[in-house]
């Protein structure tokens, strides 16, 4: 039977792409019994009762699957926010950062309109933004007028399947339409009204861009759910908590109201950065309200 990869999912159609062949397909009734459900990024077994059209009979192990946007086997996530208009949202930052962390997906922030500060105020954001390349994140500064970082970003998703998200109204169509000019994505400007972006991507595609890469552009977030995590789990995301939790005095330690704990040592040493903490209290105390919700 061929296989192939679904690159879109539109009205219950899924496109599965086979080299240079395109095949609309259907789910068969099994999934829906079985509560699978295929997504943009599987590896598919398909069956063509034409050359155009067919079922998908298999959908086979997935690496990583995200919710939020609904993909699978990605190699890369490329977070975009903006240093202004609107201005980076930190705390939905380390929400994606979370996201990503749990299914083990490599995570690049890219942050747009750099040209938009001026000299003095760039070395103040690097400065700001400089903690998450400590953690081990790779930061890229880009601007579409000035064609800054668009190279740096190209090399970056060579040959992966990469998944462009983050906040809404900081220009990520803009920036894929920069990347490749033949992708030609809708682009709305954001509301200074409200702040923020209008989605102008209402479903997931993997679209082709040059050195045999694949990106899908994905509707932008004003808010994001944390995913299903366990306290430890929490933590694991924070990667700056490593080299410290274990000497902490307790195993299992939450790093929160515990004595002797590492992880709070090193954030009043300045070890950890003091914001990025707070965020974890912060998330910490939500899932634990979920969790308090559900009985």
């Amino acid at each position: 039977m061929p296989e192939g990869t679904i690159i879109k999912a539109l009205s219950g159609f899924y496109y599965v792409k086979n080299g240079h062949k395109q095949i609309q397909c259907r789910a068969r009734g099994l999934f829906r019994k079985q509560g699978i459900s295929p997504l943009v990024g599987d590896h598919v077994v398909y069956e063509a009762e034409n050359g155009n059209d067919g079922y998908i009979l298999s959908v086979k192990a997935r690496k990583n699957a995200l919710k939020r946007p609904p993909i699978a086997n990605v190699d890369l996530a490329v977070l975009v926010f903006s240093v202004a208009e609107p201005a980076c949202d930190c705390v939905l930052l380390d929400r994606f950062l979370i996201a990503m962390e749990t299914q083990n997906i490599k995570s690049l922030i890219c942050f747009t309109k750099w040209d938009l500060l001026s000299e003095s105020e760039q070395v103040s954001f690097r400065s700001r933004f400089a903690v998450y390349e400590q953690i081990g994140y790779h930061l890229i500064f880009t601007s579409c007028k000035q064609g800054e970082g668009l190279e740096k970003l190209k090399s970056s998703i060579q040959e992966k399947i990469s998944v462009v998200t983050g906040q809404s109204g900081v220009g990520k169509s803009t920036l894929l339409n920069h990347l490749d000019t033949s992708l030609n994505i809708e682009t709305q400007a954001i509301s200074h009204a409200l702040g923020r972006g209008k989605h102008t991507t209402r479903h997931v595609e993997l679209l082709p861009v040059s050195l045999h890469g694949f990106v899908a552009d994905t509707p932008g977030f004003s808010a994001l759910t944390l995913p299903e995590l366990t306290d430890s789990q929490l933590a694991d995301c924070f990667p700056e908590f490593d080299q410290y939790r274990e000497g902490c005095r307790f195993r299992g330690c939450m790093h929160l109201a515990e004595p002797d704990c590492m992880v709070k040592q090193a954030v009043a040493q300045g070890k950890i950065s003091q914001s990025r903490y707070e965020h974890y209290r912060l998330f910490f105390h939500e899932l634990s309200e979920r969790e308090r919700n559900k009985y």
